[in-house]
């Protein structure tokens, strides 16, 4: 394991990004002007369901300004492909998950409101916007399939190669031993719930520009994205058809993605291919009623969930009945998110001996649904949770005690639905976070609430989650098309100046800072003298990107690995500059010693030899100082909490006041305490969000999305939210050298059900639909339906 003591490795360093930010120094993808720039502008369907049956263009490609317009027909003249999706799923009957085809742009069919009909080009956005009016498409309207509950054989089909609807019907873990367990439990308490639909709003809407350069055959693509290798690869080799090295895709600066900007989205992707039939680069940028259109959307279940116990609260098993909405197309990532990413979550903390889960996902005419912020991680925890919470009611214990009667205690720990903990200690985190809370204290809150005619409520959450998705063999043999590793190249330059090369993606995470801190404490340099690059395929090497509270337990170990070899080597220089054998060196504090003596030469000496080999052994050592690493892990980091909430409720209002939240989080080592505080708000914020106020509404019969713009759809604000007290437990992760474990989604992940948990106990009901909005909050109060 690496020496954290070591500075700066656990110091709250402001983030040295911050200022560009702050100062308006950052360039977004929207930022980019090239020479000769054009404007993409998408048609897009109003409908949410209809056939296309003609198209003209002839007035649009007239209007002023117009350079080109392409429509699905174009692609397909040109055998442009379809949009793949990254993991393949199959159902309980062994056969494959159903996969129709995802155009760039619609061919013969709309499929949700949105959905991409035409592109025009033109010399200004304007223009192109113009132009999309004049644009005359008769489409026969067909019904759209809406309610995901009743999609399965709703008599329309969103792709008439699936006639059900059905993409699969996927089953997890033993289910004889889960009906045995019933059969014979004390007790059952089920729920019955959705977790509501999200649009996700990153601040920066999506992005391109594109340019094609015909003297050397190369496509640049600048685009707002977490991943620009996978971007790259899943473009050129299974849409366009092109060699991987005459694409370029540059990621600048990222303005939030929230896991909404992993995908391969067909705007890009037409902009690509456009851009050589132009000559021209062409660029476009959302507005945010197309954000909110086309954006893929988060979450979308219904879920039907038992928990059988014995006659002391023991868990005995878990059985899981989950409908999960795919929305029109299957999205990059997105039948793994209510499977793999889902079910195998749904131990949770706890050593329930069975458990058992059945999703069916299915396509309605909708827009898109894939990973967003947690991506699986929050659907099941706020399952096991909620059924947690409540059985603790139903058998009238404590709701910390039913959890510690239950809690894994020894680890390793297998679960029954695949996954293997390495470490752990849950009890430590439910008593640091309800003597923060002053639990002892709330009967007397609660009073003192009653007293003023307000309802007061005490709610936990104690979740877990899988980070890091790894390691690649197993996640192939789960249905993965891609790899799951990552890449860290680190170059040492002839002054001792560092430059870190990382496949990693920074989009409001820290890397420049965090990955700095780690580099530094390292090789003994300070941390300025340390420099962070991500973001471009054309410098960096092939890395799988930002996701799943990845970067620093799996980018950073490829980094450190790479810094590993760099010491390694520098060993060797050393021992040369001190006449001594390169295995009586040793390295610390940015120092190479001769062990036994106070022999010793500075790193930066050690760089300089590596770069003027004067008297140097060349037929022994390579010169320079340049090492990479790949780095795929041999299992998933488990990061676990708990997180206490309380709420006040007027019940002549239904207005919900969170009067306090505690989030008390076991992250393994800490690199900088600050920017994981910040990671940890900011997913409160948006877990909470989804709990009280955020949900993503289609009308029934139209498609059309009611809720496409802040006007209907509420984001949390300042005083929406408490001051969130946030504390830390450790147990470091025990298969990486930093023992770190990811913090970017717990907040998302833990807080629905805590609120969710002290809002039923203020009101009294075994559940309330999220969000828990200002109505229904009232209308619980008052026995409404």
């Amino acid at each position: 394991m690496t020496d954290l003591s070591n500075s700066p490795i656990g110091k709250p360093l402001l983030r040295r990004e911050d200022s560009r930010f702050l100062t308006g120094a950052g360039q977004y993808t929207d930022d980019v002007v090239l020479p000769g720039q054009t404007f993409g502008v998408f048609l897009r369907s109003p409908y949410a369901h209809a056939r296309i049956k003609s198209i003209d263009t002839s007035k649009a490609a007239a209007a002023q300004g117009v350079v080109r317009i392409f429509t699905g027909q174009d692609l397909a003249d040109a055998k442009v492909g379809g949009l793949p999706c990254g993991w393949l799923i199959h159902s309980k009957d062994g056969s494959p998950m159903k996969e129709p085809p995802h155009p760039v742009l619609a061919q013969g069919k709309v499929r949700h409101v949105g959905d991409q009909v035409a592109l025009v080009v033109a010399e200004t956005a304007f223009q192109a916007r113009d132009a999309c009016e004049l644009i005359e498409v008769d489409y026969e309207v067909l019904t759209p399939v809406i309610d995901i509950t009743s999609a399965d054989g709703a008599g329309s089909a969103v792709h008439d190669e699936v006639p059900s609807n059905v993409c699969y019907d996927w089953g997890h873990g033993n289910k004889d031993a889960v009906d045995a367990a019933f059969a014979q439990a004390a007790k059952v308490t089920r729920l019955e719930f959705a977790n509501n639909r999200l649009i996700p709003n990153a601040m920066e809407p999506r992005a391109a520009n594109a340019q094609y350069t015909k003297h050397d055959g190369q496509y640049t693509l600048y685009v707002s994205n977490q991943n620009p290798h996978v971007e790259r690869l899943l473009m050129s080799a299974f849409v366009l058809g092109l060699p991987e090295s005459k694409v370029r895709v540059i990621a600048p600066d990222v303005g939030g993605g929230f896991g909404s900007k992993i995908f391969l989205y067909a705007e890009e992707t037409a902009l690509v291919w456009a851009s050589k039939h132009v000559g021209r680069p062409i660029k476009w940028t959302a507005d945010r009623s197309e954000s909110f259109l086309t954006d893929a959307h988060g979450r979308d279940h219904h879920t039907v969930a038992e928990m059988a116990m014995d006659a002391q609260g023991h868990f005995l098993a878990c059985r899981v009945k989950t409908i999960a909405n795919m929305g029109a197309y299957l999205s990059t990532f997105a039948s793994s998110v209510p499977t793999i990413l889902y079910a195998t979550l749904l131990a949770g903390q706890y050593k329930t001996p069975a458990v058992y889960a059945e999703v069916k996902a299915v396509f309605t005419n909708t827009a898109p649904v894939d990973a967003y912020r947690g991506a699986g991680r929050p659907e099941a925890t706020y399952v096991v949770e909620r059924l947690v919470e409540t059985a603790a009611r139903d058998m009238g214990l404590d709701p910390a005690e039913i959890r510690r009667r239950n809690f894994i205690t020894e680890f390793p720990y297998a679960t029954p639905v695949g996954l293997t903990y390495d470490i752990g200690d849950y009890n430590a985190h439910l008593d640091k976070a309800m003597k923060i809370a002053d639990v002892a204290g709330y009967p007397a809150r609660k009073a003192a609430s009653a007293a003023q005619g307000k309802l007061r409520g005490i709610g936990y959450s104690c979740y877990i989650e899988a980070c890091g998705l790894a390691p690649s063999n197993i996640a192939g043999a789960l249905g993965a098309r891609a790899g799951l590793f990552e890449a860290g190249e680190v170059r040492v330059h002839p002054t001792g100046t560092v430059t870190v090369f990382t496949g990693s993606h920074s989009h409001g995470q820290g890397h420049e800072t965090t990955f700095a801190q780690v580099v530094a404490a390292k090789l003994g340099i300070p941390v300025e003298n340390v420099d962070i690059v991500h973001g471009d395929t054309g410098r960096i090497p092939f890395g799988m990107g930002t996701y799943g509270s990845r970067s620093l337990s799996v980018g950073g170990t490829a980094i450190v690995k790479a810094v590993d070899k760099i010491i390694a080597k520098g060993k060797k220089i050393a021992a040369h500059l001190l006449e001594a054998a390169d295995t009586d060196i040793e390295f610390e504090n940015g120092e190479f010693k001769v062990a036994g003596t106070d022999r010793k030469v500075p790193f930066g000496s050690v760089a300089l030899t590596a770069y003027v080999p004067h008297n140097y052994p060349l037929d022994k050592l390579e010169p320079g100082l340049n090492e990479n690493a790949f780095y795929d892990p041999t299992n998933f980091t488990y990061p676990s909490g708990t997180y206490v909430c309380e709420v006040e409720v007027d019940p002549e209002t239904g207005k919900t006041q969170v009067a306090s939240f505690v989030a008390v989080d076991d992250f393994g080592n800490i690199v900088n305490p600050m920017i994981v505080s910040g990671q940890v708000h900011g997913g409160i914020a948006q877990g909470l969000g989804q709990a009280m106020l955020e949900g993503c509404v289609y009308d029934p019969e139209s498609g059309q999305l009611m809720t496409g713009s802040y006007m209907d759809y509420a984001m949390p604000r300042a005083d929406d939210l408490p001051n969130f007290v946030v504390d830390h437990t450790v147990t470091p992760c025990t298969h990486n050298p930093l023992g770190v474990k990811g913090c970017g989604e717990a907040g998302a992940i833990g807080s629905p059900p805590a609120f969710i948990n002290a809002l039923t106990d203020a009101l009294g009901v075994r559940d309330i639909a999220m969000p828990a909005t200002p109505e229904r909050v009232w209308r619980a109060v008052h026995n409404l339906a």
